[in-house]
């Protein structure tokens, strides 16, 4: 995940009372890192919302969309402070999120993305190391190294 996520891109304990304040929030980190607009970032994920969740269960979301202007596929991941409902498949509340931007031309590398993340978020024990991580750095640390000891 190197080549999506920067360590800036971690929030450690996002305070969300509700899935629309999580995405909110996501939205507003990702406008600070993109120097896009928050709200057409937040109206992006709101939007796909609408087609159907993307909480996938077990305490995972991977809300994502493709918005004009930015350079290339980026994620940010937030562990939130306490759970909440995102209507995920399984009904379990979410605390676990990992936001996929991507241009609106990306394609394929979006899809390919989003299955990397996924696949990454399947695993219980690193998802168990994320929960239990004491900061940003040690997020980053293991969304970076988990990837790479997984192909190794």
């Amino acid at each position: 995940m190197n080549d999506l996520i920067i360590s800036e891109a971690v929030l450690p304990n996002l305070k969300a009372g509700s899935k629309k304040q999580a995405l909110q929030e996501l939205a507003r980190k990702a406008a600070e890192l993109t120097g896009q607009n928050e709200r057409a970032i937040f109206d992006v994920l709101v939007e796909r919302e609408r087609l159907g969740t993307t909480g996938v269960g077990r305490g995972i979301a991977i809300p994502h969309g493709k918005l004009a202007g930015i350079a290339g596929v980026m994620a940010i991941f937030a562990r939130l402070e306490r759970p909440v409902d995102f209507e995920a498949i399984d009904e379990q509340p979410v605390d676990l999120m990992c936001l996929l931007l991507a241009p609106e031309t990306a394609g394929a590398d979006h899809l390919k993305a989003l299955a990397r993340v996924s696949r990454l978020l399947r695993d219980p024990v690193l998802c168990d190391k994320l929960r239990g991580a004491a900061s940003a750095d040690a997020i980053y640390a293991l969304l970076t190294h988990a990837e790479q000891s997984n192909a190794a």
